[in-house]
């Protein structure tokens, strides 16, 4: 099996060089592939993507002129890919890809065609799901979404906006996608549940970091999520 790790990154010089080891290291066994697209980063990000990726042929580094937004970075990834399956990777420390092999199995195994991540599953480690939770409005404008979500796909998911998201080819590549900004997460898994793909959650772990280390997601950006589920599954 071919898995392509597609990582959008803007401004991620403290953290990029530990996930792109951490990626590299996971033990999941199929060949790698990592798409890095450096959304137009104004800090050492792309010095350190640049001499990452002429070290390593297993590195692809696509760039963005201008910042666009992580759902124009993982769109030009998506297209880039050439794996078997297509898996979605923050350039923070937030998620482990020491997870790739559960997250993989449901594919791999023919179960599924679409694997989410979740923070909230039944079998998460007690000690993530805590994290998970952090501040407690996120928390709970998270399961909100999730819970809208689900009224509109009719899946049963527990954690819709977490990271991880893998796919086999055939089912990304075969997604019109539209979103610039975060709006890609809901947008996935509407189009996902629309289109008739199996989808399947597992449970995974993290480590919530905080604005002060550079967490970029906002209230507006939940606030937005609610339109663009509402919009993915009537208007699009």
């Amino acid at each position: 099996m071919r898995l392509s790790i597609v990582m959008p990154v803007y401004n991620e010089e403290r953290t990029v060089d530990r996930v792109l080891d951490a990626v590299l290291a996971s033990p999941v066994e199929a060949e790698i592939e990592v798409i890095v697209v450096d959304d137009a980063s104004t800090d050492a990000s792309a010095q350190r993507l640049a001499a990452r990726a002429a070290a390593e042929p297993r590195i692809r580094l696509l760039r963005h002129e201008r910042n666009r937004g992580k759902g124009a970075a993982l769109r030009t990834g998506f297209a880039a890919a050439t794996g078997d399956v297509v898996l979605v990777q923050d350039a923070d420390l937030e998620y482990d890809p020491a997870d790739y092999p559960r997250l993989v199995a449901p594919i791999a195994d023919g179960s599924a065609d679409v694997v989410i991540g979740s923070r909230f599953a039944p079998g998460a480690d007690a000690a993530d799901s805590a994290a998970a939770r952090g501040r407690r409005a996120h928390y709970f404008g998270n399961r909100l979404l999730t819970w809208l979500s689900n009224r509109m796909t009719g899946l049963d998911l527990t954690d819709m906006e977490a990271c991880y998201k893998v796919f086999r080819r055939e089912a990304i590549q075969g997604l019109h996608l539209r979103s610039e900004r975060f709006g890609i997460e809901p947008e996935l898994v509407q189009k996902a549940a629309r289109a008739g793909w199996r989808v399947a959650e597992v449970p995974i772990a993290y480590r919530r970091r905080s604005y002060r280390e550079g967490k970029k997601i906002t209230w507006r950006d939940g606030l937005a999520a609610v339109w663009h589920i509402v919009r993915f599954r009537f208007f699009d």
